[in-house]
């Protein structure tokens, strides 16, 4: 039995266009937010990653990678 803490990620996805929110699995994210941005937007990079979330994963990689040391 799968327990709290074998569950996969999941993130937030917005679309300022559609005013939507919703949380997606990480291994679903590119093809969800492609999929959305195909059939709502023309193929537009519209839908993406909560700005505000993306870039407190990319700090939280950039530190753990010693970017950040001086």
């Amino acid at each position: 039995m799968a327990g709290p803490d074998d569950e996969e990620p999941s993130f937030p996805v917005v679309c300022p266009e559609c005013d939507t929110e919703t949380r997606v699995a990480l291994s679903d994210l590119e093809d969800a937010i492609d999929r959305h941005n195909d059939q709502l937007h023309d193929g537009d990079d519209v839908a993406q990653i909560d700005p505000d979330v993306a870039d407190a994963v990319l700090d939280l990689a950039a530190e753990d990678m010693g970017l950040y040391d001086e």
